[in-house]
């Protein structure tokens, strides 16, 4: 039998590394706040010749133990941040692969239109996980309501306030569901994508946003290191930064509330 007859064998067989490139379909992980724009490059992906599967998950687990397992072939719905946190607790073997975009996560409030209305004691809603609460903590510090100990970062916890002038009332909520916090709390940590999503409120009306104050935030495209060299992989996010049909979605599903994490 000839090395070429066993070579075909085996590429038939997909036994042989990156057989499957040409064939199968990239499977992308998402959640619902970015499923939108993603739909849009698998759309033009298709045009293209490349065939890409879009799988919608409705936690922030599933996607990178989806990932971890091999199931898909790169999720797109989290930053380095909250990636670092999930590899330390899960032990997952996953790495960022591309920058996507950043979303503006801000402060609400139904009933104060400005920070120096609200009273003592006020109840502030921010997210219960530990990578998104310390964003919510820094937007709090920014607002000049708390203060913070230097160079805590994202990692900051409420351990980490040293002054909270206003006595607020900090309440730690799921961050997907923090929109419905809205008409409860004084204030609230909120994520555009979910309000808009919930159309409960106007996503707009933030009295302030964080935007690009903090890079760490943008949201990443992450893979098993194995993957790296993977040629669909690499059109695809070609196809998600540079398209103008995905650049008019992006600006369709969020308006001005984000920026893009990549070098135009």
């Amino acid at each position: 039998m000839s090395k070429h007859y066993v070579l075909a064998a085996l590429l038939g067989l997909g036994l042989v590394g990156g057989a499957h490139a040409a064939d199968a379909p990239l499977k992308v992980g998402t959640t619902a706040a970015f499923a939108i724009p993603l739909e849009a490059a698998v759309a033009e992906a298709d045009k293209q010749g490349l065939k890409v599967q879009l799988i919608e998950f409705t936690d922030w687990i599933a996607p990178n133990v989806s990932l971890a397992a091999g199931d898909i072939d790169v999720n797109y719905f989290q930053h380095i941040p909250f990636l670092e946190n999930a590899k330390a607790a899960a032990g997952f073997d996953l790495m960022p692969y591309a920058p996507g975009i950043i979303n503006n996560v801000g402060l609400y409030s139904k009933k104060y239109k400005s920070f120096d209305q609200l009273p003592q004691g006020a109840t502030v809603a921010i997210a219960n996980d530990p990578i998104n609460s310390g964003r919510g903590l820094q937007l709090l510090a920014k607002a000049g309501l708390i203060t913070l100990k230097p160079g805590v970062g994202y990692k900051a916890t409420e351990d980490d306030i040293t002054a909270n002038p206003r006595r607020l009332k900090i309440l730690q909520v799921e961050a997907v569901q923090l929109v419905r916090a809205y008409d409860d709390a004084d204030l609230v940590q909120g994520y555009p994508a979910y309000i808009r999503l919930a159309n409960t409120f106007d996503a707009n009306s933030a009295l302030l946003f964080d935007g690009l104050d903090h890079p760490e935030y943008v949201i990443q495209f992450v893979i098993q290191p194995a993957n790296k060299n993977d040629p669909r992989l690499a059109k695809f996010i070609d196809i998600y930064q540079h398209s103008p049909v995905v650049r008019a979605s992006l600006d369709k599903v969020n308006g001005k509330l984000y920026q893009v994490g990549w070098k135009e």
